[in-house]
C-alpha cells in the first residue's frame, strides 16, 4: 500500500511543546484492535483531546481552531514507549505528513517513514525558534523540502538541514512503501535471479 509522494511540503503547523510524548499518549492501547491504517486519526491523542464524556478539552492544541496544518511540531523525545505502528498510523490518518522534533524514538521514526510521514529532526535551538514563530503567528508557513533536506520558516532567515536515510528518502519521494519498492525493481531482481541460479 503506497502513499502520496512527498517532495516539498508547505503548511501551517500545530505546536505541541511537550517532551517525552509516548506512543500510548499518541494512540491509547484500547484503540489498537483494527489492523488497517484507517480510522486511527479520530483517536489521536484521545485522552488529551477529550474528557471521559467525549466532550472536547478546549485547552488542548488540536481543539484550538487557531492551529491547523499538515505539520506537527513536537517536543524532544517524540514517540517513545512501545513500538506500536498504530501511533504513526494515527498521525497520518489525522492528516499530518510531517512531524518536527529535536529527537525521535527510533522505532517510531521508522514506522513513520514506512507509511509516508516525514520525521524531521532539528536542533533544540531551531525547534524553540519554530515554536516561537508558530505561537506568535499561527498562520506562519513552514517549508519542508525533502529533496534538499531542509526545513525553513517562509519569509524569514530561519533554516536548518536534516538527515534522512537515502533509501527512505527515495521511497518518500516516489510514494513507495517497502513492497512498492520491490515491485518497482522486480525486473532487476529477476535478472539477478537468472544470473545466479540456485
Amino acid at each position: 500500500m503506497g502513499y502520496d509522494k512527498f517532495n516539498v511540503l508547505k503548511s501551517t503547523a500545530v505546536p505541541l511543546p511537550i517532551e517525552n510524548v509516548d506512543t500510548d499518549q499518541i494512540i491509547p492501547a484500547r484503540f489498537l484492535k483494527a489492523t488497517e491504517r484507517i480510522g486511527f486519526g479520530d483517536n489521536l491523542f484521545r485522552d488529551w483531546r477529550y474528557h471521559e464524556d467525549n466532550s472536547k478539552k478546549d485547552e488542548f492544541v488540536l481543539n484550538n481552531k487557531k492551529y491547523s496544518g499538515k505539520i506537527l511540531v513536537g517536543g524532544k523525545n517524540f514517540g517513545s514507549g512501545s513500538s506500536r505502528e498504530h501511533a504513526a498510523w494515527a498521525i497520518y490518518d489525522y492528516g499530518f505528513r510531517c512531524v518536527i522534533s529535536s529527537f525521535f524514538a527510533d522505532i517510531f521514526k521508522n514506522n513513520c517513514l514506512n507509511i509516508g510521514v516525514l520525521p524531521v529532526q532539528v536542533s533544540s535551538g531551531f525547534l524553540e525558534k519554530i515554536f516561537e514563530v508558530v505561537f506568535e503567528n499561527p498562520n506562519s508557513i513552514l517549508i519542508v523540502d525533502l529533496k534538499q533536506q531542509i526545513v525553513r520558516v517562509d519569509g524569514s532567515s530561519l533554516i536548518e538541514s536534516f538527515e534522512i536515510n537515502s533509501y527512505k528518502k527515495n521511497n518518500l519521494l516516489n510514494g513507495y512503501d517497502d513492497i512498492d519498492y520491490l515491485l518497482n525493481i522486480k525486473d532487476k531482481i529477476q535478472e539477478f535471479s537468472n544470473k545466479n541460479p540456485l
